[in-house]
């Protein structure tokens, strides 16, 4: 069954979540990286699933896979700032990472998802 809203996608779920985990994350964050590294990140992750949306009301093909392009260079952007946090000791981000990768993944797959059915309209 197809999806009625963006919300109905497994990967706007999945990346809506990381955005909390994020959240959660960085809100142990040094406060002298409230305007640096916490801002930069939760932008970023904010990012995600909000390009999902957008994305899904967009009814040329091109332009929903722009967006979901969006989506997956602000996903990339996260896994640097998660490793940065990591190395800089402002808490564990493994799981987070891990969380990330398995976002990419359902993401990559969606969009191939639509570029074989947009392939079989044509």
């Amino acid at each position: 069954m197809a999806a009625a809203t963006f919300r109905d996608l497994k990967v706007f779920q999945k990346a809506h979540q990381f955005v909390l985990d994020v959240y959660e994350l960085s809100a142990h964050f040094p406060r002298s990286e409230m305007f640096g590294l916490t801002s930069q990140l939760r932008r970023a992750a904010i990012s995600i699933p909000a390009n999902i949306a957008e994305g899904f009301v967009k009814r040329g093909v091109s332009d929903k896979l722009r967006f979901y392009n969006i989506a997956q260079g602000s996903l990339e952007e996260c896994r640097y700032y998660l490793l940065l946090a990591n190395d800089l000791g402002y808490g564990e981000t493994a799981a987070l990472a891990s969380d990330l990768d398995h976002c990419s993944r359902m993401l990559e797959a969606y969009i191939r998802a639509i570029r074989s059915n947009n392939r079989r309209t044509h």
